[in-house]
Protein backbone atom coordinates (compact mmCIF):
# COMPACT_ATOMS: atom_id res chain seq x y z
CA UNK A 1 0.00 0.00 0.00
CA UNK A 2 2.87 2.22 1.35
CA UNK A 3 4.17 1.65 -2.65
CA UNK A 4 0.98 2.27 -4.34
CA UNK A 5 0.86 5.70 -2.45
CA UNK A 6 4.04 6.87 -3.74
CA UNK A 7 3.73 5.46 -7.06
CA UNK A 8 0.75 7.62 -7.07
CA UNK A 9 1.93 10.86 -5.81
CA UNK A 10 4.98 10.63 -8.21
CA UNK A 11 2.42 10.02 -11.04
CA UNK A 12 3.38 5.91 -11.85
CA UNK A 13 0.38 5.25 -11.13
CA UNK A 14 -2.02 7.91 -12.90
CA UNK A 15 -6.04 8.03 -13.10
CA UNK A 16 -5.45 6.20 -16.28
CA UNK A 17 -2.96 3.53 -15.38
CA UNK A 18 -4.88 3.13 -11.58
CA UNK A 19 -8.16 2.13 -14.02
CA UNK A 20 -6.38 -0.66 -16.16
CA UNK A 21 -4.84 -2.24 -12.76
CA UNK A 22 -8.29 -2.72 -11.44
CA UNK A 23 -9.25 -4.01 -14.82
CA UNK A 24 -6.35 -6.56 -15.14
CA UNK A 25 -7.24 -6.93 -10.96
CA UNK A 26 -10.79 -7.94 -11.39
CA UNK A 27 -10.77 -9.42 -15.27
CA UNK A 28 -7.26 -11.89 -15.03
CA UNK A 29 -5.67 -12.24 -11.69
CA UNK A 30 -8.08 -12.61 -9.31
CA UNK A 31 -10.44 -15.28 -11.28
CA UNK A 32 -6.90 -16.95 -12.25
CA UNK A 33 -6.60 -17.13 -8.30
CA UNK A 34 -9.95 -18.67 -7.95
CA UNK A 35 -9.33 -21.17 -10.21
CA UNK A 36 -6.28 -21.76 -9.23
CA UNK A 37 -7.62 -22.31 -5.39
CA UNK A 38 -10.20 -25.29 -7.01
CA UNK A 39 -7.62 -27.56 -7.15
CA UNK A 40 -8.56 -29.55 -4.49
CA UNK A 41 -9.61 -33.52 -4.44
CA UNK A 42 -13.21 -33.85 -3.90
CA UNK A 43 -14.05 -34.16 -0.17
CA UNK A 44 -17.96 -34.48 1.22
CA UNK A 45 -16.02 -32.66 4.41
CA UNK A 46 -15.01 -29.75 2.19
CA UNK A 47 -18.36 -29.39 0.66
CA UNK A 48 -20.30 -29.25 3.28
CA UNK A 49 -18.43 -26.33 4.23
CA UNK A 50 -18.79 -24.72 1.08
CA UNK A 51 -22.81 -24.33 1.80
CA UNK A 52 -21.81 -23.52 5.30
CA UNK A 53 -20.02 -20.29 3.91
CA UNK A 54 -22.62 -20.27 1.16
CA UNK A 55 -25.68 -19.88 3.93
CA UNK A 56 -23.53 -17.51 5.63
CA UNK A 57 -22.96 -15.22 3.15
CA UNK A 58 -26.44 -15.04 2.07
CA UNK A 59 -27.88 -14.30 5.81
CA UNK A 60 -25.03 -11.92 5.78
CA UNK A 61 -26.26 -9.97 3.01
CA UNK A 62 -30.01 -9.40 3.79
CA UNK A 63 -29.36 -8.91 7.59
CA UNK A 64 -26.85 -6.18 6.69
CA UNK A 65 -29.29 -4.67 4.01
CA UNK A 66 -32.54 -4.66 6.98
CA UNK A 67 -29.54 -3.59 9.37
CA UNK A 68 -28.74 -0.47 6.22
CA UNK A 69 -32.68 0.18 6.40
CA UNK A 70 -33.20 0.66 9.93
CA UNK A 71 -29.78 2.27 11.15
CA UNK A 72 -29.58 5.84 9.23
CA UNK A 73 -32.95 7.09 8.96
CA UNK A 74 -32.27 10.19 10.21
CA UNK A 75 -29.46 11.37 7.40
CA UNK A 76 -30.07 13.37 4.33
CA UNK A 77 -31.03 10.79 1.04
CA UNK A 78 -27.43 11.65 -0.33
CA UNK A 79 -26.02 10.26 2.77
CA UNK A 80 -28.54 7.54 3.84
CA UNK A 81 -27.60 5.80 0.11
CA UNK A 82 -23.85 5.59 0.96
CA UNK A 83 -23.83 4.50 4.28
CA UNK A 84 -26.40 1.77 3.22
CA UNK A 85 -24.06 0.38 0.88
CA UNK A 86 -21.16 -0.16 2.76
CA UNK A 87 -22.52 -1.73 5.35
CA UNK A 88 -23.89 -4.50 3.24
CA UNK A 89 -20.86 -4.56 0.83
CA UNK A 90 -16.95 -4.92 2.17
CA UNK A 91 -13.64 -4.83 0.20
CA UNK A 92 -13.68 -8.70 0.45
CA UNK A 93 -12.01 -8.77 -3.47
CA UNK A 94 -8.95 -5.88 -3.72
CA UNK A 95 -8.06 -7.03 0.21
CA UNK A 96 -10.15 -9.64 1.25
CA UNK A 97 -8.61 -12.35 -1.38
CA UNK A 98 -5.08 -11.15 -0.34
CA UNK A 99 -5.77 -11.73 3.15
CA UNK A 100 -7.25 -15.04 3.35
CA UNK A 101 -4.61 -16.23 1.32
CA UNK A 102 -1.94 -14.78 3.53
CA UNK A 103 -3.86 -16.27 6.38
CA UNK A 104 -5.36 -19.86 4.71
CA UNK A 105 -3.68 -20.29 1.54
CA UNK A 106 -5.61 -21.66 -1.12
CA UNK A 107 -8.13 -23.14 1.14
CA UNK A 108 -9.33 -19.43 2.31
CA UNK A 109 -9.20 -18.21 -0.93
CA UNK A 110 -11.74 -21.76 -1.99
CA UNK A 111 -14.06 -20.53 0.21
CA UNK A 112 -13.71 -17.13 0.64
CA UNK A 113 -14.68 -16.79 -3.68
CA UNK A 114 -18.37 -18.25 -2.22
CA UNK A 115 -18.53 -15.31 -0.53
CA UNK A 116 -17.78 -13.21 -3.28
CA UNK A 117 -20.13 -14.71 -5.79
CA UNK A 118 -23.01 -13.56 -3.40
CA UNK A 119 -21.29 -10.84 -3.12
CA UNK A 120 -21.47 -10.13 -6.82
CA UNK A 121 -25.15 -11.17 -6.90
CA UNK A 122 -26.15 -8.96 -3.98
CA UNK A 123 -23.71 -5.89 -5.65
CA UNK A 124 -25.14 -5.90 -9.17
CA UNK A 125 -28.59 -5.80 -7.89
CA UNK A 126 -29.57 -4.88 -4.25
CA UNK A 127 -26.47 -2.09 -4.56
CA UNK A 128 -27.67 -0.93 -8.10
CA UNK A 129 -30.98 -0.45 -6.44
CA UNK A 130 -29.93 1.47 -3.32
CA UNK A 131 -28.53 4.70 -5.60
CA UNK A 132 -30.61 3.86 -8.52
CA UNK A 133 -33.90 2.22 -7.88
CA UNK A 134 -33.39 0.35 -10.88
CA UNK A 135 -34.48 -2.90 -11.02
CA UNK A 136 -34.97 -6.06 -13.65
CA UNK A 137 -32.93 -8.66 -15.19
CA UNK A 138 -30.47 -6.82 -16.42
CA UNK A 139 -28.69 -6.22 -13.02
CA UNK A 140 -29.37 -9.70 -12.51
CA UNK A 141 -27.48 -11.28 -15.53
CA UNK A 142 -24.91 -8.93 -15.23
CA UNK A 143 -24.32 -10.23 -11.71
CA UNK A 144 -23.61 -13.63 -13.06
CA UNK A 145 -21.38 -13.23 -16.07
CA UNK A 146 -18.30 -11.39 -14.59
CA UNK A 147 -15.33 -13.14 -14.65
CA UNK A 148 -15.05 -13.68 -10.96
CA UNK A 149 -18.25 -15.89 -10.47
CA UNK A 150 -18.16 -17.89 -13.57
CA UNK A 151 -14.21 -18.27 -12.35
CA UNK A 152 -16.14 -20.26 -9.35
CA UNK A 153 -18.66 -22.22 -11.48
CA UNK A 154 -16.02 -23.60 -13.20
CA UNK A 155 -14.17 -24.21 -10.49
CA UNK A 156 -17.17 -25.80 -8.36
CA UNK A 157 -17.25 -28.12 -11.63
CA UNK A 158 -13.53 -28.93 -11.43
CA UNK A 159 -13.83 -29.90 -7.78
CA UNK A 160 -16.60 -31.79 -7.73
CA UNK A 161 -15.66 -33.97 -10.48
CA UNK A 162 -12.01 -34.19 -9.26
CA UNK A 163 -10.16 -32.81 -12.16
CA UNK A 164 -7.41 -31.33 -12.39
CA UNK A 165 -5.47 -28.90 -14.89
CA UNK A 166 -2.91 -29.65 -16.95
CA UNK A 167 0.20 -28.74 -14.97
CA UNK A 168 1.41 -26.33 -17.44
CA UNK A 169 -2.14 -24.44 -17.31
CA UNK A 170 -2.34 -25.14 -13.45
CA UNK A 171 0.96 -23.15 -13.14
CA UNK A 172 0.34 -20.43 -15.59
CA UNK A 173 -3.04 -19.50 -13.28
CA UNK A 174 -0.72 -20.10 -10.13
CA UNK A 175 1.57 -17.49 -11.09
CA UNK A 176 -0.97 -15.03 -12.50
CA UNK A 177 -3.17 -15.41 -9.33
CA UNK A 178 -0.62 -14.38 -7.68
CA UNK A 179 0.02 -11.16 -8.62
CA UNK A 180 -3.22 -10.30 -6.82
CA UNK A 181 -2.39 -9.18 -3.89
CA UNK A 182 0.68 -6.90 -4.45
CA UNK A 183 -1.66 -5.42 -7.43
CA UNK A 184 -5.05 -4.98 -4.99
CA UNK A 185 -2.52 -3.09 -2.25
CA UNK A 186 -0.83 -0.72 -4.76
CA UNK A 187 -4.51 -0.14 -6.15
CA UNK A 188 -5.24 0.59 -2.66
CA UNK A 189 -2.59 2.42 -1.87
CA UNK A 190 -2.91 4.36 -4.80
CA UNK A 191 -6.30 5.22 -4.27
CA UNK A 192 -5.46 6.37 -0.96
CA UNK A 193 -2.58 9.16 -2.27
CA UNK A 194 -5.92 10.88 -4.04
CA UNK A 195 -7.63 11.92 -0.89
CA UNK A 196 -7.27 15.04 1.13
CA UNK A 197 -6.48 14.07 4.72
CA UNK A 198 -8.15 17.37 6.28
CA UNK A 199 -11.33 17.15 4.60
CA UNK A 200 -11.54 13.38 4.98
CA UNK A 201 -12.05 13.63 8.96
CA UNK A 202 -14.79 15.67 8.72
CA UNK A 203 -18.64 14.95 9.73
CA UNK A 204 -20.18 12.96 12.27
CA UNK A 205 -21.84 10.54 9.30
CA UNK A 206 -18.60 9.02 8.60
CA UNK A 207 -17.71 8.53 11.61
CA UNK A 208 -20.90 6.59 12.26
CA UNK A 209 -20.53 4.63 9.53
CA UNK A 210 -17.29 3.75 10.19
CA UNK A 211 -17.60 2.20 13.71
CA UNK A 212 -20.88 0.18 12.19
CA UNK A 213 -18.52 -0.94 9.18
CA UNK A 214 -15.07 -1.49 10.69
CA UNK A 215 -16.08 -2.47 14.28
CA UNK A 216 -19.56 -3.66 15.50
CA UNK A 217 -20.60 -5.50 12.20
CA UNK A 218 -17.27 -7.91 12.54
CA UNK A 219 -17.66 -8.25 16.33
CA UNK A 220 -21.63 -9.04 15.86
CA UNK A 221 -19.94 -12.15 13.44
CA UNK A 222 -17.39 -13.05 16.09
CA UNK A 223 -20.16 -13.68 18.61
CA UNK A 224 -22.84 -14.95 16.51
CA UNK A 225 -20.58 -17.54 14.60
CA UNK A 226 -19.50 -18.75 17.81
CA UNK A 227 -22.96 -19.18 19.42
CA UNK A 228 -23.96 -21.34 15.83
CA UNK A 229 -20.53 -23.85 16.27
CA UNK A 230 -18.43 -22.37 13.52
CA UNK A 231 -14.59 -23.40 14.16
CA UNK A 232 -11.63 -23.43 12.07
CA UNK A 233 -10.72 -21.92 8.47
CA UNK A 234 -14.52 -21.47 8.24
CA UNK A 235 -14.85 -19.41 11.18
CA UNK A 236 -12.24 -16.88 10.29
CA UNK A 237 -13.18 -17.03 6.74
CA UNK A 238 -16.47 -15.68 7.47
CA UNK A 239 -14.87 -13.39 9.80
CA UNK A 240 -12.61 -12.05 7.89
CA UNK A 241 -14.68 -10.62 4.90
CA UNK A 242 -16.92 -8.56 7.00
CA UNK A 243 -13.73 -7.08 8.70
CA UNK A 244 -12.82 -6.07 5.55
CA UNK A 245 -12.93 -2.28 5.11
CA UNK A 246 -15.75 -0.62 2.88
CA UNK A 247 -16.46 -1.76 -0.50
CA UNK A 248 -13.84 -0.25 -2.95
CA UNK A 249 -16.63 -0.24 -5.47
CA UNK A 250 -18.66 2.24 -3.21
CA UNK A 251 -17.42 5.65 -5.47
CA UNK A 252 -17.66 4.36 -8.52
CA UNK A 253 -21.78 2.79 -8.03
CA UNK A 254 -22.14 6.39 -6.42
CA UNK A 255 -20.69 8.11 -9.80
CA UNK A 256 -22.22 5.77 -12.09
CA UNK A 257 -25.71 6.14 -10.51
CA UNK A 258 -25.83 9.50 -9.30
CA UNK A 259 -25.16 9.15 -5.74
CA UNK A 260 -22.79 10.99 -3.40
CA UNK A 261 -19.22 10.27 -4.81
CA UNK A 262 -17.48 12.17 -2.75
CA UNK A 263 -18.79 11.25 0.48
CA UNK A 264 -18.16 7.96 -0.53
CA UNK A 265 -14.47 8.74 -1.49
CA UNK A 266 -14.08 9.81 1.94
CA UNK A 267 -15.73 6.64 3.88
CA UNK A 268 -13.94 4.42 1.78
CA UNK A 269 -10.76 5.94 2.36
CA UNK A 270 -11.11 6.52 6.38
CA UNK A 271 -12.55 3.00 6.28
CA UNK A 272 -9.66 1.72 4.46
CA UNK A 273 -7.02 3.57 6.62
CA UNK A 274 -8.85 2.14 10.27
CA UNK A 275 -8.69 -1.09 8.98
CA UNK A 276 -4.90 -1.32 9.54
CA UNK A 277 -5.86 -0.88 13.17
CA UNK A 278 -9.09 -2.40 13.25
CA UNK A 279 -8.44 -5.94 11.07
CA UNK A 280 -5.79 -7.20 13.59
CA UNK A 281 -7.96 -6.34 16.85
CA UNK A 282 -10.56 -8.20 15.29
CA UNK A 283 -8.55 -11.32 13.90
CA UNK A 284 -6.99 -11.79 17.19
CA UNK A 285 -10.51 -12.75 18.86
CA UNK A 286 -10.19 -15.28 16.01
Amino acid sequence: MGIGFVAKKKNIIDEAAGKKLSELLLMVTTPAMILSSFQFDYSSEMLKNVFLVLGFALAAHVISLLLGILLYRKYPENIKKVLKFITIFTNCGFMGFPLLESLYGKTGVFYGSIYVAVYNLFVWTVGVMIFSGERGLKSIRKAMVNPGTIAVFIGMFLFIFSLKLPYPVAKALDMTGAMTAPLAMLIVGSILAGVDLKSLLSGSPLYYGIVIRNILLPLATVFILKAFGFTGVVFGVCVSVIAMPAGANTPIFAELYGGDSLFASKIVAFSTLFSIISIPLVLMLV
